[in-house]
């Protein structure tokens, strides 16, 4: 289910009006005369790609949102995260609540639970205790390759392919539309692959204009689109002052691995071969987006980091409870996790119980089936814990 379909759904539900901006005349109204397009639509209303309508349209929705605070008169969707364009110079900040509508989860795909988190919050005892079915390494390799759009889970490998390189195309092309500062579509574009081939990559503008061709300056404009239409996801650096030299760069990750493996050109079958580059940021990009999506649902209030010093010390991902407590996460390619592969998490353990009790647990997700101890608050677990 997409978000028109869901929109249309909840329309139905409210007995409200739904317009969609990709409609010309709808949008013409909007464009032409916000404050009478809103009056015609009264509320409860629901517009559907309402970054199309601009600037002077969420103006409008503010100003009648001034004028009363009465919860539940619009519901607005849209194909990008429109309130962060770069392009608004307004946010509705306090006046909405936002919910990103992420691909499918596991949970979703797969009819899990999708808990992890909050049972990882709960401590390391149980996690270890948890039975749950694990696939077998290539039927990982699958999931990661076929993403969770809901188009494409019904297609084969081939159909899929050309859906995701159409579906590239078309949401850059659709913002090239409505945003006047951008003049190369084939930089954005080319931006777009390379930031989806190179996912779990820190954020480094100068690298990334040099590959694509372009100055700093206009990288710089381009890179907030791309995170804008929901291809890439930006998670942040970690730091408590808990090591010196921290490195502060964000990484960003595809937001959907099997648009990222199809840009890459990888099929399961190229990437089930020993030693493929490509299996391991595609796999820590896939765990790494379970765990983002799985946030906006969870009981346990939570931030998604990643944690780098100049020293050598990396985690794939650091989550913060909003009171402080500290779940960390490493992902292997391999069907088998050693305490050698939590040693970055040891020292972070340590560090933080020499100035309190906040590290909670320490994870090694991997595509094997074993579930073990590793030390002190260190597991390993399959992958497929996070949704079974």
């Amino acid at each position: 289910m997409g978000k028109s379909t869901l929109a249309g759904l909840l329309a139905q539900r409210l007995s409200a009006p739904m317009v969609t901006l990709d409609r010309e005349d709808d949008l013409s109204a909007a464009l032409n005369d916000p404050t009478l397009f809103l009056d015609t639509l009264g509320t409860p209303a629901v517009i559907d790609e309402i970054q199309r309508g601009g600037d002077r349209l969420i103006l409008a929705i503010k100003q009648r949102l001034d004028q009363s605070r009465s919860p539940g008169q619009y519901i607005l969707t849209g194909s990008t995260n429109f309130l962060t364009s770069p392009k608004l110079t307004e946010s509705l900040a306090g006046r909405i609540d936002l919910i990103t509508l992420w691909p499918l989860s596991m949970g979703e795909r797969c009819d899990g639970p999708d808990d992890l988190i909050d049972r990882a919050f709960r401590g390391p005892t149980d996690l270890v205790k948890h039975r749950g079915a694990t696939p077998s390494r290539g039927e990982y390799i699958e999931l990661v390759c076929k993403g969770g759009y809901p188009e494409v889970q019904s297609f084969d490998r081939s159909i899929r392919r050309r859906w995701f390189e159409r579906y590239l195309e078309t949401v850059l092309r659709r913002e090239v539309e409505t945003a006047t500062d951008l003049r190369r579509f084939d930089a954005l574009l080319a931006m777009a692959r390379l930031l989806l081939a190179t996912t779990g990559s820190e954020l480094i503008l100068s690298r990334l204009a040099d590959r694509v061709g372009i100055d700093r300056s206009t990288a710089q404009v381009y890179e907030p689109w791309i995170e804008t239409t929901f291809l890439v996801h930006r998670v942040p650096a970690w730091s408590r002052n808990v090591a010196t030299k921290i490195v502060h760069r964000p990484k960003l990750y595809a937001c959907d691995t099997g648009l990222s493996a199809a840009v890459i050109g990888k099929t399961p079958s190229a990437l089930t071969r020993l030693n493929d580059p490509s299996v391991g940021p595609l796999i820590e990009s896939f765990v790494v987006a379970e765990l983002a999506k799985q946030l906006t649902w969870s009981e346990t209030s939570a931030r998604l980091h990643h944690f780098r010093d100049r020293d050598g010390l990396e985690i794939d991902a650091v989550i913060e409870s909003a009171d402080g407590r500290v779940v960390a996460v490493e992902v292997q390619a391999a069907t088998l996790a050693r305490p050698s592969d939590a040693k970055s998490m040891a020292v972070l353990r340590r560090k933080l119980d020499e100035v309190g009790t906040d590290f909670v647990a320490g994870i090694v997700f991997h595509t094997g089936d074993r579930r073990a101890q590793l030390g002190d608050r260190l597991v390993a677990l399959p992958i497929a814990d996070l949704w079974t």
